[in-house]
C-alpha cells in the first residue's frame, strides 16, 4: 500500500495547463499567501464570489480563479460552500480548504464531498474537528474513497485499534486524526515501524496508552527519546523504572529536557519525595509546576507542620500525589469540614480534599 501522498506525485516537471493544480503542492511559487501585485483575472465571476462570499483577499481570489477555465455558472461553488457550512465548517475552515486545494470549489457535492465527509465522520471527526482536519488536509476530498481512503484507513485501524474495542477504538482513531493527521499520509512500512517500536517498549495493542505512545515517539527523533530516558536515569531511576514511567505517562517525554529536569529536581531534592512515588504516579511530572505543583505542595507542608499528617513516608507520598490530582474548586468545602471537625486520620486519608 502506497502512502496517500504518492497519489499526488507528479510524473514530469512541466505539466500541461490542465495539470497545474497537480503541481500546486510541489512549488513554493504557488503559495497563495504571497504579496505579489494583483494581475487581471480571466474569471471575474469566480474571484468576486470568493471575495464576497468567503472574504478572500483580492490577490488570493484572483490567483485561485486563474487556475480554472472561464465558467458561466457558479452553481457548484455555491452548493459546495452551503454544504460545508451545513457540516459545521466555518468561513475560515472553507477558505483554508480552498487555499490548499482550489479544485474542491467545483466538486460534485453528492458524488465527491458527501461520501468522503461521511466516511470521516464515521471515524469520529465531527463538527469543528472535521472542519479543522479538512482545512489543512483538503486534498483527501479528491482521493478515491474505495481505492485509497478506505484501504489506507483500514490499515491504520487494523494496526492501532483492536477489533474488540468498538467505540473505544474509534475514539483512539479519532484522536490520532485530530492530533497527528500526518500519520495517515506516511507509507505503510513507516507506520508499521513506528507501531513495532512502541510495542517493543512494552505496550500492548489493546493498551489505552498505545496511541499516546505513538504520538510521543512520532514527535521526536530516537536520539531525543534516548536523551530523555538518560535524563531520568541520571536521577537514579533504573531502566525498568524509566520504561514503567513512560508506559504510564507517555506524554511526559514530550516535555522539554530543561523542564523535565527542573520538575524531577523539585520533587526529589526540594520536596524530598521518594523516587518510588514518581514511578507510581508519573503524571505528577506532567502538571504545571508553578501554577499547580508548588502551591499544592505548600499545602501539604502546612498539613505536616501542624501534625495533622501522622503517617510515615509511604502515606506521605500518596497524600502528595492525591493533592496534586485533586480539584481545588470541588473539594474546598469538604476540606474545611475535615479541618475543624475531622479526625487526623481522616485528614490524612483525604489530604487531597484540602485546597
Amino acid at each position: 500500500m502506497r502512502s496517500l501522498m504518492s497519489h499526488l506525485r507528479p510524473k514530469r516537471l512541466y505539466a500541461k495547463s490542465n495539470n497545474s493544480s497537480f503541481l500546486y503542492f510541489f512549488s513554493s511559487a504557488s503559495s497563495l499567501a504571497c504579496t505579489r501585485t494583483s494581475s487581471p483575472t480571466s474569471n471575474p465571476s469566480i474571484s468576486n464570489f470568493l471575495i464576497e462570499t468567503l472574504a478572500f483577499s483580492e490577490p488570493q481570489a484572483i490567483s485561485i480563479s486563474n487556475r480554472f477555465p472561464p465558467r458561466k455558472s457558479l452553481e457548484r461553488p455555491h452548493s459546495v460552500v452551503q454544504f460545508l457550512k451545513q457540516r459545521g465548517f466555518s468561513d475560515a475552515h472553507i477558505r483554508s480548504s480552498i487555499r490548499h486545494m482550489p479544485k474542491i470549489i467545483f466538486s460534485d457535492v453528492d458524488k465527491t464531498l458527501k461520501p468522503k465527509l461521511q466516511f470521516l465522520q464515521d471515524l469520529g471527526l465531527t463538527g469543528p474537528d472535521l472542519g479543522n482536519f479538512i482545512s489543512t488536509h483538503s486534498r483527501v476530498l479528491l482521493y478515491s474513497l474505495e481505492r485509497t481512503l478506505m484501504p489506507y484507513f483500514g490499515i491504520i485501524k487494523k494496526t492501532l485499534v483492536n477489533d474488540d474495542e468498538n467505540n473505544q477504538g474509534l475514539i483512539r482513531l479519532s484522536m490520532l486524526l485530530k492530533r497527528e493527521p500526518w500519520l495517515f499520509f506516511i507509507p505503510e512500512t513507516a507506520l508499521r515501524d513506528k507501531v513495532s517500536r512502541v510495542l517493543d517498549m512494552g505496550f500492548s495493542v489493546d493498551s489505552r496508552m498505545l496511541v499516546h505512545a505513538m504520538l510521543t515517539v512520532s514527535g521526536m527523533t530516537p536520539e531525543t527519546f534516548s536523551r530523555k530516558i538518560e535524563l531520568l536515569r541520571s536521577f537514579g531511576f533504573s531502566m525498568d523504572e524509566c520504561m514503567a514511567i513512560f508506559r504510564m505517562a507517555p506524554a511526559l517525554l514530550m516535555t522539554s529536557e530543561d523542564k523535565l529536569k527542573f520538575k524531577i529536581d523539585f520533587f526529589l531534592n526540594d520536596f524530598k519525595l521518594d523516587r518510588r512515588a514518581l514511578v507510581s504516579w508519573p503524571n505528577s511530572l506532567v502538571y504545571n509546576i508553578e501554577k499547580r505543583v508548588i502551591p499544592r505542595c505548600r499545602v501539604l507542608r502546612v498539613i505536616t507542620s501542624k501534625g495533622l499528617l501522622l503517617q510515615k513516608e509511604p502515606r506521605f507520598t500518596r497524600a502528595t500525589v492525591w493533592i496534586l490530582d485533586s480539584s481545588m474548586e470541588e473539594k474546598s468545602g469538604v476540606l474545611r469540614s475535615l479541618l475543624f471537625f475531622g479526625r487526623p486520620d481522616q485528614l490524612c486519608c483525604n489530604a487531597a480534599l484540602w485546597v
